[in-house]
């Protein structure tokens, strides 16, 4: 009883549901929803919508918009995928299923290839303002890597460039050539 008067009583003082739970519980919900959306394929066009929109609401919001892309409710939380912000020295800032990789550098992270993909997305947004990086990395709840491209767009973020990004699997080979541009 004591547990729903607290939840009605945050949820009347127009605190969310979210952000009462605490960052075990919202990346635990982020990859259910992530799971449970898996059925629907991502598409590029899909991932491409979807970080646009995130860019839009970062520019306009800054970091209070970050608990809008976690937990189950999140609309950047789709077709098995979700969205991802680090700042232009590697450090992520949002991550809604790893959280604790949040404010840890991942400058030098390489793929199983030797790639430091995350170097690659800086540079995309930096140079192109927008576009695709190709890596190999494991699908959730594997170990073994597979192909990824993650479409990844310059944003500002509370006055600092952002790298905004969403990655997907599974995508053609020739259709990744084609997005990297090789």
């Amino acid at each position: 009883f004591l547990a729903s008067v607290v939840l009605l009583g945050l949820l009347a003082g127009g605190v969310s549901a979210q952000t009462a739970a605490t960052p075990e519980e919202l990346a635990k919900e982020s990859a259910q929803a992530c799971a449970a959306s898996a059925s629907v394929k991502a598409t590029p066009e899909m991932v491409i919508e979807k970080v646009n929109k995130a860019c839009e609401l970062i520019g306009k919001e800054g970091k209070a918009a970050f608990p809008k892309f976690k937990g189950k409710n999140s609309e950047f939380i789709f077709a098995g995928t979700y969205i991802w912000v680090n700042n232009m020295e590697g450090t992520v800032l949002l991550h809604p299923v790893k959280y604790k990789m949040e404010g840890s550098t991942m400058l030098e992270l390489k793929d199983s290839d030797g790639r430091p993909f995350v170097m690659d997305y800086i540079d995309v947004g930096k140079t192109k303002g927008s576009g695709w990086v190709a890596y190999m990395w494991p699908k959730p709840g594997e170990k073994t890597p597979s192909q990824k491209v993650a479409y990844v767009k310059k944003a500002v973020c509370d006055g600092q460039d952002v790298v905004v990004a969403c990655g997907i699997y599974d995508v053609n080979p020739d259709e990744v050539a084609k997005l990297v541009g090789k």
